[in-house]
C-alpha cells in the first residue's frame, strides 16, 4: 500500500469514527452544521478541488463534478427544510471515497515496476588490457572492440566468436528451448548466457543498438501504444452528470416561471426548488460508483482464489471482449523442461543404455544431461566415470567402467565414423555409442502440456475465433505441437523483434470490438505481453519481467485458467450490467415521482443508501468463482 492510499484509507477510518461520535452527542443548529461540515470535508476535499481542476480545464461533467453538486445539494436541502440531516451528504462522499480506494488499491497492489526487466541487461563486459582482465561498462564499448565472455556470464554485447567453443541459453532471448552451440564465426546476441566455454567475441553492435537493448526499447514502446481503458464510471457520467444536472436546474426554474406566466396560482418557488434538489440526491450515482468498482475488485479477488491474478478492472472488460488469443510456445503449452520421451536400443537393454547415458553425463549440467540423469532416477556413481571430455557442440566422450562411452549428436557420430541410425522423433536426438559399436538413442522433448489441448478447445467453446502460436523453435517442432492440440495458426523461428511485429498485424486483422490476448512465460515475451490488448504470463515458471509485464498472472501455468479467466470476466460484467440496470431504473422511477412531487425524502434515501446496499449484496456474488 502506498502512501497516497494509507493516506486516504486513514481519513476513511476517521471519517467512520467522528461520524459515529457525533451521533452521540446532542448538537443542533449551527455547530452541528459545522461539525459536519467539517467531516465532510476531511473525506471529500480531494473530490472538490478534482471537481474545481475538471471545471478549469472545460472538463465539467465528470463523477467529482456529480459527486459535489449531489452532496452540497444534500446540505442544503437539510437546511432549507431545517431538519438538521446532515449525515446523507457525508455518508455519499463516504461510500464514494470507500469505492475508490478499493479500485486503485487493487490496481496498484497488482500492477508492480516493470523496472525489474531492467535484470537482463549486462553489467559489465570482460575486456583484456596488458594481459589482465577487467571489468568495462557496456555503452563504452566500441564496435570491432574484442570481449572475453566466462562460463555463467551474460553475453553484453552482440559479435562475432573468433575463439572458443560453447552452448548459449538463449531462451531468455528467443524462447528457444535447447541451447545453442557457437564456435569460431558463430553468431552471439547480447543478453543470452554462456554456459561453459570461453569465449572471444568481436563486437558487431554499439550496446544501444544490441538484442538486449531492442527488448528493453520495445517494452517501453508497447507500452506506449497500449490503449488506456477509461474508468467506466468516467464513460457513464461523461452523459449522465450533464443530463441530470441540467434537468434539476430546470426543474427549480421552469415549472415555476411557467406558473407565474400562465397561472394566477402560487408558483411557489421554495417548493420547486426543494424537489430540485430531492432530485440531485435522488441521481446521485452512489449505488454506482460503490457496486461497480467492488464487482471488479471483488472479481479480481475471486479469481485470484482460483490461481488468475488480473491486475486491473480494465483488462476484466478486455479479457471478456477476446477473440483472438497468441500463445508463446515453451513453457507455455509445453512445460519447458526436457524429458526423455523415447529410447530406442540396438541391441544393449534400454536400462543399461540408459545408465551408460546418465554417467557419462553425469558431470554435465547441461539441459539435456539434467533430462538423461532425471530418466535415470538412481544415485549415480561418478568413481565409475573417467577421462571426460566435453565436445563443445556435438557432445561427450567419457570412461565408463573401463569403456569408452561416446555420447551426443549426429556431428559426433560422423566425427568417430559411427554408422548411427536417424531418427524421425520430435524432439532432440542423443546417439550413444560403447567401444565405437553404436548402441542406440535417447529421444529429448520438451513434451507438451497435458492441459493444452482442452485449453484450446475450451476457449473455441467460449467464442475465441483465432488461436496462434508464435515460436523461437524449428518448424518441424512447431508444426508438431501446433497439429497435436489444434491451434489454427503458427509462426516459427522468431526473435522477440519478429514477435511484436506479428500481434501488430494479427491486431490489425481483427475488428475493433475484438481484443486479442497474447500469452507467454519468459523475458522474449515481455514486448509482446505489453503490446497486446491483453498480456497473460505463466506465473510460477515464467520470468520476472513477463509476469511484470503481463496483465494477467496464470499462477499454476494451467493453460486451461486462460478459459476460466475469461469465464470470470464475463460473469463479472454481467454483474456489473445488472447493477447498472437495477440502480438506473429504480432512480428512473423515483425521479420521476420526485418531479411530480409524490417522492419523499425517504423515496429519496432508498434510490440512494438503499439500490446501493442491494447493488453491493449483489456485487459480493463476484468474490466466488470456485465453480465457475
Amino acid at each position: 500500500m502506498n502512501k497516497k492510499q494509507k493516506k486516504i484509507l486513514y481519513r476513511i477510518l476517521l471519517t467512520i469514527f467522528l461520524v459515529i461520535l457525533v451521533q452521540f452527542l446532542s448538537l443542533n443548529g449551527y455547530p452541528k452544521l459545522i461539525l459536519y461540515i467539517s467531516i465532510y470535508l476531511l473525506i471529500g476535499y480531494d473530490i472538490i478541488i478534482k471537481a474545481y481542476k475538471g471545471i478549469i480545464h472545460g472538463l465539467v461533467f465528470d463523477e467529482h463534478f456529480l459527486m459535489t453538486i449531489a452532496t452540497i445539494g444534500a446540505f442544503a436541502l437539510a437546511i432549507l427544510t431545517k431538519s438538521e440531516d446532515y449525515l446523507e451528504a457525508v455518508a455519499v462522499m463516504l461510500f464514494y471515497q470507500i469505492g475508490e480506494w478499493f479500485q486503485d488499491y487493487a490496481v496498484d497492489k497488482s500492477r508492480k515496476n516493470i523496472a525489474k526487466l531492467m535484470e537482463i541487461k549486462p553489467d559489465y563486459a570482460n575486456i583484456e588490457v596488458d594481459g589482465s582482465i577487467i571489468q568495462e561498462d557496456p555503452d563504452n564499448i566500441e564496435i570491432g572492440q574484442i570481449i572475453i565472455i566466462k562460463p555463467g556470464e551474460k553475453v553484453p554485447l552482440d559479435g562475432l566468436v573468433i575463439s572458443g567453443e560453447s552452448s548459449l541459453n538463449t531462451s531468455a532471448l528467443t524462447g528457444e528451448s535447447i541451447p545453442r552451440n557457437v564456435g569460431v564465426d558463430s553468431e552471439v546476441i547480447s543478453g543470452s548466457v554462456n554456459i561453459n566455454g570461453l569465449l572471444k567475441v568481436k563486437t558487431t553492435k554499439k550496446f544501444e543498438d544490441s538484442t538486449v537493448s531492442q527488448i528493453l526499447d520495445l517494452v517501453e514502446n508497447a507500452s506506449s501504444k497500449k490503449a488506456n481503458t477509461d474508468k467506466f464510471i468516467s464513460k457513464f457520467a461523461k452523459y449522465y452528470t450533464p443530463i441530470i444536472c441540467i434537468s434539476a436546474l430546470l426543474l427549480a426554474i421552469i415549472p415555476p416561471l411557467f406558473i407565474s406566466i400562465f397561472s394566477t396560482g402560487d408558483a411557489n418557488w421554495l417548493d420547486w426548488i426543494y424537489r430540485a434538489l430531492i432530485f440531485l440526491v435522488i441521481s446521485c450515482p452512489c449505488a454506482l460508483v460503490v457496486s461497480v468498482p467492488l464487482t471488479f475488485f471483488s472479481g479480481l479477488g475471486g479469481a485470484s482464489k482460483e490461481g488468475i491474478l488480473i491486475k486491473g478492472s480494465n483488462y476484466i472488460e478486455a479479457l471478456a471482449q477476446t477473440k483472438s488469443i497468441v500463445f508463446d510456445k515453451t513453457g507455455t503449452l509445453t512445460k519447458g523442461v526436457f524429458e526423455v520421451v523415447a529410447i530406442h536400443d540396438n541391441e544393449m537393454d534400454q536400462d543399461k543404455l540408459l545408465e551408460y547415458a546418465a554417467l557419462a553425463e553425469s558431470y554435465s549440467t547441461h539441459p539435456i544431461s539434467t533430462g538423461i540423469q532425471k530418466a535415470y532416477g538412481n544415485d549415480i556413481d561418478r568413481n565409475r566415470v573417467s577421462n571426460i571430455e566435453e565436445i563443445a557442440g556435438k557432445g561427450i566422450k567419457a570412461n565408463v567402467d573401463d569403456k569408452e562411452v561416446i555420447i551426443g549428436n549426429d556431428k559426433l557420430m560422423e566425427l568417430f565414423d559411427i554408422n548411427y541410425i536417424p531418427c524421425k522423433h520430435i524432439g532432440t536426438i542423443v546417439h550413444i555409442a560403447i567401444d565405437k559399436k553404436y548402441e542406440g538413442h535417447i529421444v529429448i522433448s520438451d513434451k507438451i502440456k497435458e492441459t493444452s489441448k482442452n485449453a484450446i478447445s475450451n476457449l473455441k467453446h467460449l467464442g475465441v475465433k483465432r488461436t496462434v502460436m508464435l515460436t523461437g523453435d524449428s518448424h518441424k517442432i512447431a508444426d508438431y505441437v501446433a497439429s497435436s492440440i489444434g491451434l489454427d495458426e503458427y509462426y516459427s523461428e522468431l526473435l522477440p523483434q519478429d514477435k511484436v511485429l506479428y500481434v501488430e498485424k494479427l491486431m490489425k486483422k481483427d475488428p475493433k470490438e475484438y481484443k486479442l490476448a497474447f500469452v507467454g512465460d519468459g523475458i522474449n515475451d515481455a514486448p509482446s505481453l505489453m503490446r497486446a490488448d491483453v498480456g497473460i504470463a505463466m506465473g510460477s515458471i515464467g520470468s520476472d519481467a513477463a509476469i511484470e509485464a503481463a496483465d494477467v498472472v496464470l499462477m499454476d501455468d494451467n493453460p486451461l485458467k486462460i478459459a476460466k479467466s475469461i469465464k470470470i470476466s464475463k460473469r463479472i460484467l454481467k454483474i456489473v450490467y445488472q447493477n447498472i440496470v437495477f440502480a438506473l431504473g429504480v432512480k428512473l422511477i423515483v425521479l420521476l415521482l420526485g418531479v411530480f412531487g409524490i417522492a419523499s425524502m425517504w423515496a429519496a434515501i432508498f434510490a440512494d443508501v438503499g439500490v446501493t446496499i442491494l447493488a453491493v449484496l449483489n456485487s459480493l456474488r463476484a468474490l466466488n468463482a470456485k465453480n465457475i
